[in-house]
């Protein structure tokens, strides 16, 4: 299942408004290479462990501390196009002009690059 998870703890360590994340169990995953991970108290008090290269630090998951349960960032996926969130969660905490976000001006690329 593929969620966009607007809780404070996403917002801040994404730095956007919300994170795009697939929810998969640990035997449904593969990791290729060495992962640093940081152990992060929720607002909830309940502890995530957050994966990220350490190389580059681009973030990778979070988990439950017992490895059981992962969300796996869908930004860094060479499918992310594709893997729509089904479910939004955190509502409470969602950024207040989200649900507008359509009626922005788009650009192509830059902000001086062609309006779509």
């Amino acid at each position: 299942m593929i969620i966009a998870c607007h809780c404070t703890d996403c917002q801040t360590f994404s730095g956007a408004p919300y994170r795009a994340v697939v929810i998969m169990t640990r035997e449904n995953i593969t990791i290729d290479g060495e992962v640093s991970e940081y152990t992060k108290v929720a607002e909830s008090g309940n502890e995530r462990v957050q994966g990220f290269c350490g190389v580059c630090g681009t973030q990778v998951f979070a988990r439950a501390p017992d490895g059981s349960v992962y969300n796996v960032r869908t930004g860094f996926l060479e499918q992310h196009k594709s893997l729509v969130p089904v479910k939004h969660i955190f509502a409470k905490s969602r950024a207040p002009w989200i649900d507008t976000i359509g009626e922005a001006i788009w650009h192509e690329a830059g902000p001086a690059s062609k309006q779509v």
